[in-house]
């Protein structure tokens, strides 16, 4: 009997489960983790991560679908008594993740580059969390794309190898389009049809292969 289309959909869904432990002994810094459904962790359900470093000492990524509900730019900016005259009213501030929420981190395009320090991460995405960023939004001097989050996602040595063995997590190619442009709401199932995996399948299996 040959297999019927949902049965073959399945099949290559458990062949990308299959690549994506190989994927957890890679370097992934520039990648984007796609959380499955059924995420244990409540604060990353549906999540889309990109993760700025990762390395034999541990994992750091910002959350880049999720707003936070009562805090928006203006708000965060006068909190600092940073000026404004940019504008930003009404400009989403982001839940990068849970870790140290209190600190900030702009993920942003190459045009922007902070006296301070900034991290490149990717040709087209570089991180910054310094003060001197927020203080060029402000004026209106800032990088032309950019997301700013609250918190970030951190992982220990191995950890995130081992949830993405588990197949907590897919990984993808980072996208800046997929970033910056998209609305939260689409971001998740971008990601997942980037690696060729669909949303309906996805959420039908619950996150069991």
């Amino acid at each position: 009997r040959k297999p019927t289309a949902p049965e073959r959909r399945l099949q290559d869904l458990k062949v990308g489960m299959a690549e994506n432990s190989d994927i957890a002994t890679r370097n992934l810094t520039g990648h984007l983790l796609i959380a499955m459904p059924g995420m244990a962790d409540p604060r990353f359900d549906l999540s889309v991560v990109f993760i700025c470093d990762h390395s034999d000492e541990g994992a750091m990524g910002l959350i880049v679908n999720k707003p936070t509900p009562d805090i928006d730019m203006s708000a965060l900016l006068s909190q600092l008594s940073i000026e404004n005259p940019a504008g930003l009213d009404g400009t989403k501030v982001r839940y990068g993740g849970p870790v140290e929420m209190g600190r900030g981190f702009v993920l942003h395009s190459p045009d922007y580059t902070s006296v301070v320090t900034t991290l490149d991460v990717t040709p087209d995405l570089k991180m910054t969390a310094t003060l001197d960023v927020l203080e060029d939004l402000g004026q209106g001097q800032g990088p032309e794309r950019w997301l700013m989050m609250l918190g970030y996602a951190g992982w220990g040595p191995g950890q995130l190898e081992n949830e993405i063995a588990e197949n907590a997590w897919l990984v993808g190619p980072s996208s800046a389009d997929l970033i910056f442009d998209l609305t939260d709401g689409q971001k998740w199932e971008a990601a997942l049809e980037s690696i060729g995996v669909s949303p309906l399948l996805l959420s039908s299996e619950g996150g069991r292969a």
